[in-house]
């Protein structure tokens, strides 16, 4: 009697290349359902999903200055680990983009 081998596993009648075909497919699918499992997106990566501020940014509900000044305040709170910074603190991060009084007052919406 002879020995099988591992290539003669499977149905018989089919060739390496496709026993091989499949075995990808097979771990195609198994990667799929891991990735659902752990609810990461498969296009960014493990670890890569984006954050709320750029998705609303991304999808149009903030316009370019609002995100600068959302990412300008979260580096502020990063770099000085405060969580919840004062309004004199966010006075100086809007200084420190550039921002001054230069028109008169306005009514607040």
């Amino acid at each position: 009697m002879s020995k099988k081998s591992k290539d003669d596993s499977g149905p018989p009648g089919k060739s390496d290349e496709e026993k091989r075909c499949e075995q990808r497919r097979a771990e195609a699918r198994r990667q799929s359902v891991l990735d659902r499992r752990a609810g990461l997106e498969r296009r960014r990566g493990p670890g890569r999903r984006r954050s709320e501020d750029r998705r609303a940014a991304e999808e149009g509900e903030m316009n370019d200055e609002q995100f600068e000044f959302i990412m300008a305040v979260n580096e502020y709170k990063r770099l000085n680990k405060r969580p919840f910074p004062t309004w004199t603190e966010v006075l100086d991060v809007i200084k420190a983009l550039g921002y001054r009084k230069v028109a008169e007052r306005e009514n607040i919406r």
